[in-house]
């Protein structure tokens, strides 16, 4: 059995595991990756609208990886539309792309599991196999975070050099050219960001860990005898 020092350790290890997996779950169903404003070039163009009438033609966009809203301001008030990204907005995107990523956080999801599996049964007791110990719990936190981290890589991939906002912003758009004036990065994003970090945690949690601690030893005072000892 490990002792109370490792336990702790393990069980930190095994919570942070299971809150990156609740971090990319959320992520997932939260359609809140990105938001941006989107300016209704055609209504511009149109009215030749100036600097301060710019501020009519200006409407929001906020998506997530399955789904999003969009509200367009092209001077005649705002309108509020709901889209999905399958199965027909994918096909207008990097569809491969968008779907590595999706594989990707679900392989992470797995990979979170397993890490914290790997937790428990090492705070549980000392595994015999030296890969099933602290070895290996830093490898599959090692593998998940880095998966983790390629899907987030992947994302802002897509946003920057593949124009995924403007994309979504046009899409089934046949009178009016939006183009993208403003983005940042939502709490879904983040929260991924976060998923990885947990995993980064982990690694220095493990090693602590291992840090022997230092053995509490009671002194025996030695008994000396002397010669008037035994006669008395």
């Amino acid at each position: 059995m490990p002792g109370w020092f490792k336990k702790a350790w393990y069980g930190l290890a095994s919570l942070l595991s299971f809150s990156s997996f609740i971090l990319i779950i959320v992520a997932l169903v939260v359609p809140h990756w990105l938001s941006g404003k989107i300016l209704c070039q055609t209504g511009v163009d149109l009215v030749n609208a100036t600097d301060r009438e710019l501020v009519k033609f200006i409407g929001d966009i906020y998506y997530g990886l399955f789904r999003g809203c969009k509200v367009r301001q092209c001077g005649l008030g705002g309108r509020q539309s709901q889209f999905t990204i399958f199965p027909h907005l994918v096909k207008e995107l990097n569809a491969g792309l968008h779907v590595m990523i999706l594989l990707l956080l679900f392989l992470a999801l797995a990979l979170a599991l397993v890490s914290m599996g790997f937790a428990i049964l090492n705070m549980i007791q000392v595994p015999y196999r030296a890969v099933n110990g602290p070895g290996g719990i830093c490898l599959w936190n090692v593998l998940a975070g880095g998966i983790v981290a390629l899907a987030i890589t992947s994302f802002v991939a897509a946003v920057k050099f593949h124009d995924l906002t403007e994309r979504i912003a046009n899409f089934q758009e046949k009178l009016f050219q939006f183009v993208v004036v403003e983005e940042q990065y939502e709490e879904s994003f983040w929260m991924c960001v976060a998923s990885a970090s947990a995993h980064a945690a982990n690694l220095v949690v493990v090693a602590i860990s291992q840090i022997p601690l230092p053995e509490i030893k009671t002194k025996i005072e030695e008994a000396t005898v002397t010669a008037e000892d035994i006669l008395y």
